[in-house]
């Protein structure tokens, strides 16, 4: 809760809160929220940054992006927090020099590294459902050693979740689908490694090779007003969803002033989704039921160097190139002996490159101006796609450029408050899922969508009026233009829908946060947003953008009655957002208030400076009933308890 447009949650914060996975982290950052997508059938959750989403704001790992090239469409549910050090968020203004794709925000996860000669930590919670039933666990542990001129660390997390209940509050519609209780369909299991090694030859240089793994298997929950379901193929499972990122990071300093920072990565992402014929999920032998099989692959790097020039300027500049590979095949009605079909390999290839230039000028000691220039180019260079008419063809292929720029101005006004002002016109390049996908045979590819671009403004204050507390501030205007759009083409016989450039539009909005420790015992915290979103498609001229509330608040109170005692409530809110309903049409849904507790111990230091923590708490205890996408109520009251030992 530092600042306004450029925000941090650390490991203790993750603690604090039960934060466990990503999703549900990015709640103490004003501006941002965890939702579930919109129509709810995939059973992904998205993070939307003043409402830009998974495709507009990318997400790295220490600085190392994310991407999936057939579709970016990252469940941020899959992604646990208990390895983290920080979670950084920038809204609205993304440097250049972090590559392609910063149009609305980015998020990076920083991993921690080892501080100590020999350190090691160790978590383990449960969790149970609103009648004390067990529903799950988690696990953390690390071990890692820093010396001199290298570090050494290997850690992991796991999550099992074997059900989570619905709100005793939900009344189960006159249907099969759901009938209250357990939530059919909730289970999920997730794990993460990561490896690292550093050398550290002296102060300002460091060379580092990490590799982290993650794997996840999960259900898909059906819609609770749909009985059978609409549309049938709904019963889905992810057998897999793994993404694995070896990476190389350098930072050398050359002379007194310069620096030489480089990157270099390669990435796997493999994923299934297997489609069954029924609520059984046993067999796929129906029309349209298939095991959907994507294995991914993206490598490449980045060089980066700044250096002062001419007066009272920092020069900086960087080149990022990388390429991604995508294969995917199916396996149609694979429980049908005399009708199952498996498909060819289908592949597709991208490169995408970047070179960005970067200039700070220190006009006077307490004031700095920062001008950005980019110039950032995708080429596909192959794209296949099969059916059973055509058998295995090739989609045109051809490129995309954008120009970006931006502007800064930071003004530290006294040694306790600043002002800033930017202005950032940045572009984001169409996935192969926007520009190809038939959507089941329902859509028609479009191979030359444009980029969008969002010029984005924003006019900020921090402040600290005293010690121990932060304040700040922020208004902004996004202007959004060249949406990438889901129209429909035709009605008849069938609706045939196309993605499509058609849409213009504006997101502005407040933004405000304040942090105080008051005393020994008391620690106050809230934030508060408020966003507005209007796009104009002329195609569809009711079209409602999806997944954001108006307001959002969070607030929370952290009280030590003794030094080893920590009670901490906290109340997050939102009001109503627009949801997806099958057919095309809009609901309004959403709105909560969830008040949350965790009481801790800290049994203090034993042996050699070892020490540990212990928490009870509960989510949603007023057992909310609601939803975030129509039809998919969310979990009702849970418990938990965790134990955490660091030595």
């Amino acid at each position: 809760l530092q600042s306004a447009s450029d925000d941090v949650v650390t490991k203790d914060e993750i603690w604090d809160f039960n934060a466990n996975t990503l999703d549900q982290a990015v709640k103490l950052i004003p501006g941002v929220i965890g939702t579930l997508d919109s129509n709810g059938r995939r059973n992904e959750h998205d993070i939307l940054i003043r409402g830009f989403g998974r495709w507009q704001a990318p997400i790295s790992i220490d600085g190392i992006r994310i991407y999936l090239p057939a579709d970016n469409r990252l469940d941020f549910n899959r992604f646990l927090t208990q390895d983290l050090a920080q979670i950084q968020v920038q809204k609205g203004y993304v440097s250049v020099l972090d590559g392609p794709g910063g149009m609305g925000g980015a998020i990076n996860l920083v991993t921690r590294k080892p501080t100590k000669s020999f350190e090691g930590e160790f978590q383990s919670g449960a969790f149970f459902d609103n009648h004390a039933a067990y529903s799950g666990w988690n696990g953390y542990a690390m071990v890692g050693t820093r010396q001199d001129d290298y570090y050494l660390q290997a850690s992991g997390s796991y999550l099992d979740r074997d059900h989570w209940r619905l709100s005793d509050d939900f009344r189960p519609a006159a249907s099969a689908i759901e009938d209250g209780a357990r939530r059919n369909g909730s289970a999920n299991r997730d794990w993460r490694i990561n490896v690292k090694a550093g050398f550290t030859p002296n102060d300002t240089d460091e060379y580092s090779l990490s590799y982290t793994s993650q794997s996840g298997s999960k259900w898909a929950p059906l819609n609770v007003y749909n009985d059978p379901p609409d549309p049938p193929n709904s019963f889905w499972r992810w057998p897999w969803w793994d993404v694995d990122s070896l990476y190389w990071l350098s930072n050398t300093r050359i002379g007194d002033h310069a620096y030489l920072k480089t990157r270099l990565f390669y990435n796997t992402f493999d994923n299934a989704l297997y489609a069954y014929d029924d609520q059984t999920y046993t067999t796929q032998s129906r029309n349209g039921r298939f095991r959907s099989i994507y294995a991914d692959e993206g490598y490449g790097g980045s060089v980066e160097f700044g250096m002062p020039w001419l007066s009272r300027n920092t020069l900086k500049a960087a080149l990022h190139y990388r390429t991604d590979k995508h294969t995917e095949r199916n396996y149609n009605r694979p429980t049908d002996p005399a009708a199952s079909s498996v498909e060819p390999l289908q592949r597709s290839r991208e490169h995408t490159a970047s070179l960005a230039l970067e200039n700070t000028y220190h006009a006077a000691a307490d004031v700095d101006l920062v001008l950005g220039l980019s110039y950032d180019k995708n080429d596909l260079r192959l794209a296949q796609e099969f059916d059973a008419a055509t058998g295995l063809f090739e989609y045109p292929t051809g490129g995309s450029n954008a120009v970006n720029a931006q502007g800064a101005i930071h003004w530290r006004y006294t040694e306790a408050a600043k002002l800033h002002a930017s202005i950032s016109s940045r572009t984001r390049f169409p996935t192969l899922f926007e520009r190809f996908s038939t959507r089941f045979g329902n859509a028609l590819p479009n191979p030359s969508l444009d980029p969008e671009r969002s010029t984005n403004y924003e006019l900020g204050w921090e402040g600290s009026p005293r010690p121990d507390t932060n304040l700040s501030a922020a208004v902004f205007y996004n202007d959004v233009q060249d949406i990438i759009q889901t129209v429909v083409v035709t009605t008849a016989p069938t609706q045939i829908t196309q993605t499509q450039n058609v849409g213009n539009g504006e997101f502005y909005g407040l933004e405000l946060a304040a942090d105080s420790q008051l005393g020994d015992k008391w620690r106050i915290g809230a934030n508060y947003s408020w966003l507005k979103r209007k796009i104009v498609d002329p195609l569809q001229p009711d079209f409602k953008p999806v997944g954001t509330p108006t307001h959002q608040a969070f607030v929370f109170v952290s009280y030590r009655p003794i030094d080893s005692l920590t009670i901490i409530p906290s109340l997050e809110f939102a009001d109503a957002r627009w949801s997806d309903v099958t057919g095309g049409a809009y609901r309004r849904t959403g709105e909560y208030t969830m008040v949350d507790l965790q009481l801790q111990y800290s049994g203090g230091q034993f042996g050699n400076g070892s020490s540990w923590q212990a928490a009870i708490g509960g989510s949603n205890l007023l057992d909310e009933n609601f939803e975030l996408a129509h039809g998919f109520p969310e979990p009702g009251r849970s418990f938990y308890a965790k134990l955490k030992l660091m030595f």
